[in-house]
């Protein structure tokens, strides 16, 4: 791989951030090194937020959604890191220019309790996914794109980690035992007008579908999930896009609501 395109790419992203000002797409620097070399890029800017002191909280899960991944033309999930800073208080407003392009998605974030790293014994099973896993809750994604008019591949995305932005959780911890996460249904609304609705299975078929296929992926890239990571698993509907004054309202059923409100500044 050319690693001074790789580098270059990546900086772009991060003066994108910083500037406010989306870049032109990606993919035709990356084709010839295909995802391997999204993921580099992502990587490289992984690395540099580490160095300047971010702290890693978890995963994000993007293209779950058949909906989704039709909106942005892809067909094959992703992933993306999520920084301690990324992650909203309680009834926190959010300052629109904190993330690019920005829209909302309705997810089930999973929070472990003991880490999933490679023991040896081959790809985490399922079972062992379900014993480490402490609770769940209902969350949004406020995602965001750094490339210009959201005009974007697998390759794009990728690069971009994920799309990710910040996200939301609910404050009412639901054990896996207590909800079907399969068959929850989900409402968004803005101010009472309903503008998204889905359900767990939209998430790869069942939301621990896609947190299988995270923590399977982590262990291989070297970057295992831990005791207290945040998997955020994947959108169950369509992306919603918010503008200065909206207050988003999202219930997911057997898990509860989460509100996001956003202002100008």
């Amino acid at each position: 791989m050319d690693t001074a395109v790789l580098q270059r790419l990546a900086a772009s992203l991060r003066q994108a951030a910083l500037d406010g000002q989306p870049v032109p797409p990606l993919r035709d620097d990356l084709a010839a090194m295909g995802e391997a070399g999204a993921y580099a890029v992502q990587d490289i800017n992984t690395q540099h937020a580490l160095a300047a002191g971010r702290r890693l909280s978890g995963r994000k899960i993007g293209l779950t959604s058949k909906a989704v991944q039709q909106q942005l033309g892809v067909d094959a999930p992703d992933f993306g890191m999520l920084f301690a800073d990324m992650e909203l208080a309680p009834d926190e407003p959010v300052v629109l220019g904190r993330v690019l392009q920005p829209k909302v998605e309705a997810e089930v974030a999973v929070v472990l309790e003991r880490d999933l790293g490679d023991t040896g014994d081959g790809p985490v099973t399922l079972a062992r996914l379900i014993s480490a896993i402490a609770y769940v809750l209902p969350a949004v994604e406020i995602v965001g794109s750094r490339i210009r008019h959201w005009d974007i591949r697998l390759l794009d995305t990728v690069a971009d980690n994920a799309s990710s932005g910040l996200y939301a959780l609910g404050t009412r911890p639901r054990k896996l035992s207590e909800v079907d996460l399969r068959t929850c249904g989900m409402l968004m609304e803005r101010r009472g007008e309903v503008v998204s609705l889905g359900v767990g299975a939209a998430c790869l078929g069942h939301p621990l579908h896609a947190a299988l296929w995270l923590a399977r992926k982590m262990a291989d890239v070297g970057r295992p999930l831990l005791a207290g990571d945040v998997i955020m698993s994947g959108a169950l509907g369509p992306m919603v896009t918010v503008s200065p004054g909206d207050v988003i309202d999202t219930t997911i059923a057997g898990l509860g609501t989460v509100r996001t409100a956003f202002s100008a500044a």
